[in-house]
């Protein structure tokens, strides 16, 4: 199969099994979108969930975020991974949120990646979550999934499978696409629960592949 019949058929199943995904990541404004992000960091999305209604609680904008103390961001979030430098981070971007960007969050990549603790991947969910802008978020899951489907190559590099992926999916497609494959990879193309020949996806894409898939 060609990549770009792979492909195809990759976009018709996850929409047939995922037509509306849903974002992950509770939250209530671009701001509490940006923390969530940046907390699910090798952290899982549900006890981001779980950690963040109790800070929001205490900051839901970033005047009040900026005001806490770190130690205090710190016992709120302390059960997520990194706490540590995460509180400090979130102080941190709120600060200048208040100084620089009167409070806002920015709308562009290079101001986003310029904040503590916001990487690439962080400024593509906000872009395309946040403020509904065409990006592909590739985090551990979707990265793994493309090199599964052999839609990147094998060993490629994060930045070298965003660009795979937008290269050969619709722009229009990228904002529910990437969320499709993370709820994908869950349920059925896990780290352990699919070994590249178990689920539907990779026995369509590699029908003649045998041997599990080591990545």
């Amino acid at each position: 199969m060609l990549k770009k019949h792979r492909a195809a058929f990759v976009l018709r199943k996850l929409e047939e099994v995922f037509p509306n995904p849903p974002v992950p990541l509770s939250h209530e404004s671009i701001f509490e979108l940006l923390v969530a992000v940046l907390l699910s960091a090798q952290c899982t999305d549900e006890r981001v969930n779980k950690v963040t209604p109790a800070l929001f609680a205490r900051a839901k904008t970033p005047q009040a975020m900026a005001s806490l103390d770190t130690d205090i961001i710190f016992n709120l979030i302390r059960s997520c991974g990194l706490a540590p430098k995460k509180s400090v981070a979130i102080k941190g971007l709120s600060q200048i949120l208040v100084e620089k960007f009167n409070s806002r969050v920015p709308e562009n990549y290079e101001e986003l990646e310029g904040l503590p603790g916001v990487g690439h991947k962080t400024a593509s969910v906000v872009m395309s979550q946040g403020f509904g802008h065409p990006a592909f978020p590739i985090d551990t899951h979707i990265h793994r999934l493309a090199q599964r489907w052999g839609l990147t190559k094998i060993g490629s590099t994060v930045l070298r499978t965003e660009r795979d992926l937008k290269a050969i999916f619709p722009e229009e497609k990228w904002n529910v696409l990437h969320l499709q494959i993370i709820f994908y990879g869950r349920a059925y193309c896990s780290a352990r629960g699919c070994d590249g020949t178990k689920c539907e996806i990779c026995r369509t894409c590699y029908p003649k592949r045998k041997q599990p898939l080591k990545l």
